[in-house]
């Protein structure tokens, strides 16, 4: 039977079923699919794991790669950066960064970034390990948890990160000196803390240095700590010889701070965090004792005040009670003058225990006004005088004394400042003298007494004249005659000359005869009857001087008679 054959019975013929043949892929298109699959599995894990992107803003790029420069806290590496951008004004160096998402808490305002390179400075030398490794970013965290993606870059890392043990203070100066961020601070002679920043007040007139002590030595830091400029050499001179004092080779260089209590009976709290402190310019200020209330005082000198300059001493009985603050110069009216005024600051607490007597017999109104007990001084005579504290310099200074002899004078202790009476000193007395010497001398009529003395000159000039044409010569015959007279005078007076003999004899008989007299005024002393009676028998008649005789013998009593006075 054939295709088109029907059964004869004229049934349907049954169907014949045949498998269709379906279509198959290529196991070669797994590979991509896989790739496909794991390469979006990447792209959602990079981005479900991806951290924020922040910018950070630098002066420039120095050191800073793309995709190749990375940025640590604590050398662990929390971000790279993605790309380096210039801003749009050109002024500064755009860095993008990219964070891991389990570091995005750095993405916020406390935060703060800096390119750490190597650094050679006054403080030391930093960043070595990135000479071989190459610069990184480093990064810090702050309070501010709010959100951020700009960020300004620091130019140097700071000296305190966030989280360092110890407690920051406040020290207020006049000026900053020699000391910069990172200076360290000594107590001890043990470097304990640095300077981490400082500014200037709001009015410019004092800078504000804050500093961090490290713990556990903040705890030396006390409510009665004092502070002081350790910067340079402190080089003193005593009796002992020369004494070199400095805290370290880095704060010659560099500058330093140091601080310490001073010793007391009790010890003072400790001072919480913050605290403010005075800053002092060395370790002599910052430990002597306080000087109490200060009283400022104002003092008029009518002549020159040169060698006088802001910071002298104003001295009594050789303590320093304070320094001169300004030297100015104003008019008086009433003398028609101008008058130097001279404010000087005083402690009065420096006399020590006159300062205590005068607040035992003033009582407490001295202790709220010291000026009382300065009143009460002047009133017995206590003046102001400038001195000279150098010759070879002409330094001035300003010396508190008791002057008896000047007029009394007293002043109102609740006036601001305080008025304090002035003498002249005793450099301006010999320049009065001086003065009043040289008026002297203008009036000594020197013209006259010089005419009057060349008149003079020329009378004794021709008188020399006269005496060297008329009288030299005779001068000359009468020395030569006075020479001859005295040689004979000279033969005449010699040992052998007839008149030497008959004077030597002469002298012999001048003594025999004081000899005789002497003997019959003995004898009449004796026998004042022989006036009357004459001599008696009264024994052997005297001797005569035997050794007066030139040829030794005995010659006879001359001048008195046996029995009868002479």
């Amino acid at each position: 039977m054939t295709e088109r054959e029907t059964p004869a019975s004229g049934q349907l013929p049954k169907p014949t079923v045949a498998s269709r043949r379906r279509w198959q892929v290529p196991l070669i298109w797994l590979v991509p699919v896989v790739a496909a699959v794991i390469g979006l599995s990447l792209v959602v894990h990079a981005y479900l794991s991806a951290g924020p992107t922040i910018t950070i803003s630098f002066k420039t790029a120095e050191g800073i790669e793309s995709g190749k420069t990375q940025v640590k806290y604590k050398n662990v590496v929390i971000g790279k950066v993605q790309d380096v951008l210039l801003s749009d004004d050109r002024s500064t160096v755009l860095v993008k960064v990219n964070l891991d998402k389990k570091y995005a808490s750095f993405a916020t305002a406390g935060s703060r970034f800096w390119v750490v390179r190597p650094r050679v400075g006054l403080g030391g030398v930093s960043g070595l390990n990135t000479l071989f490794s190459g610069a990184y970013i480093g990064a810090d965290t702050g309070k501010n948890h709010k959100q951020s993606s700009h960020f300004k870059g620091l130019e140097k890392p700071p000296p305190l990160t966030h989280g360092e043990p110890g407690s920051a203070y406040t020290l207020t100066s006049d000026a900053l000196g020699s000391l910069d961020i990172g200076s360290p601070v000594y107590f001890r002679r043990i470097q304990v803390g640095r300077v981490v920043s400082y500014r200037l007040d709001d009015d410019g007139k004092q800078v504000r240095i804050n500093v961090f002590i490290e713990a556990p030595y903040d705890r030396y830091v006390t409510s009665d700590s004092r502070f002081w400029n350790a910067s340079g050499l402190n080089i003193s001179v005593d009796a002992g010889g020369v004494k070199v004092n400095t805290e370290s080779l880095a704060s010659v260089v560099a500058g330093g701070l140091a601080f310490q209590s001073p010793e007391a009976d009790k010890p003072a709290p400790h001072a919480s965090a913050g605290a403010h402190f005075a800053l002092f310019d060395n370790r002599a200020q910052a430990m002597k004792p306080p000087d109490g209330v200060p009283v400022d005082v104002h003092m008029h000198f009518n002549h020159s005040v040169r060698g006088l300059s802001v910071g002298a001493p104003v001295d009594f009985m050789g303590i320093t009670l304070g320094n001169v603050r300004h030297i100015g110069a104003e008019y008086v009216p009433e003398q028609k003058r101008f008058a130097v005024d001279v404010t000087a600051r005083l402690y009065p607490r420096r006399l020590g225990k006159a300062s205590t007597q005068f607040a035992k017999r003033i009582g407490d109104p001295y202790l709220k006004n010291p000026g009382l007990g300065l009143a009460v001084l002047v009133k017995h005579g206590l003046r102001a005088q400038m001195r000279s504290g150098n010759l070879l310099t002409g330094q001035l200074f300003i010396a508190l004394d008791f002057f008896p002899n000047q007029p009394h004078k007293t002043i109102d202790p609740k006036h601001r400042p305080l008025e304090v009476p002035t003498v002249s000193g005793g450099f301006d007395k010999l320049q009065e003298q001086v003065a009043h010497i040289a008026d002297r001398m203008d009036k000594v009529p020197f013209d006259r007494i010089g005419k009057n003395l060349n008149k003079s000159l020329e009378g004794i000039n021709h008188l020399l004249r006269q005496f060297n044409g008329t009288l030299a010569p005779k001068t000359g015959a009468t020395l030569d005659q006075a020479q001859r007279t005295l040689k004979s005078l000279d033969g005449s007076l010699s040992a052998d000359s007839p008149l030497q003999q008959n004077l030597g004899q002469t002298l012999i008989e001048v003594k025999r005869a004081a000899r005789s007299l002497r003997v019959f005024t003995d004898y009449l002393s004796r026998h004042p009857e022989a006036f009357l009676r004459g001599r008696q028998n009264h024994g052997p008649a005297p001797v005569p001087d035997t050794k007066s005789s030139p040829a030794g013998k005995a010659k006879p009593q001359t001048g008195m008679h046996q029995g009868t006075p002479p």
